[in-house]
């Protein structure tokens, strides 16, 4: 995986989650390590974020990522650090910091922001922190039209674990009609 020049010495998504929640980062996580948190038996190398795109919130982020000394994932190892204007269109970043590479995205599959994304959400306590967390039933739904092999491959474990998960819990539709 390119690196812009910056390794990190050892990956700790724990850390780079934590520092974006300590950052006061508005976001979603998305992606592999979404699936892990719920349960799935899946590997990830990185953090994958949908962020709010409101100003004050790109100052966080930012800030943030300048702390981790963030720079691009690029091939040519040229080392260019984020600029806000860069987390306020529709595309993403790929980074490297010094504590895990995460890539920061504005939407996902189908056009899909934060706004979008706030209600597929589980809240996730987390090192004192609550994380939102794509769920898993969304997760999969994703998954299904990407067109990325790797997706296509997680998606019997996904939907495996979502399986267990509601056998264990017992699916949120069948507690809301027992309330009635």
């Amino acid at each position: 995986m390119p690196t812009g020049g910056k390794k990190p010495t050892s990956a700790s998504l724990s850390e780079v989650l934590e520092g974006l929640l300590e950052a006061g980062v508005d976001f979603i996580l998305v992606g592999g390590l979404a699936a892990v948190i719920q349960g799935a038996p899946v590997t990830t190398m990185d953090v994958d974020i949908v962020h709010s795109q409101a100003p004050q919130n790109i100052d966080r982020l930012l800030a943030f990522l300048r702390t981790a000394d963030a720079v691009q994932r690029r091939m040519d190892g040229k080392k260019i650090e984020p600029k806000g204007r860069d987390f306020s269109g529709k595309g993403h970043m790929l980074l490297t910091t010094r504590i895990g590479p995460i890539d920061v995205l504005a939407a996902i599959e189908g056009g899909r922001s934060y706004q979008d994304l706030l209600a597929h959400t589980v809240e996730i306590d987390f090192r004192g922190h609550t994380l939102r967390v794509l769920d898993l039933k969304t997760l999969i739904e994703l998954k299904k039209t990407s067109m990325d092999p790797k997706d296509k491959q997680r998606l019997p474990v996904l939907k495996e674990t979502l399986r267990q998960l509601e056998k264990e819990y017992g699916r949120e539709e069948d507690e809301e009609d027992g309330d009635r």
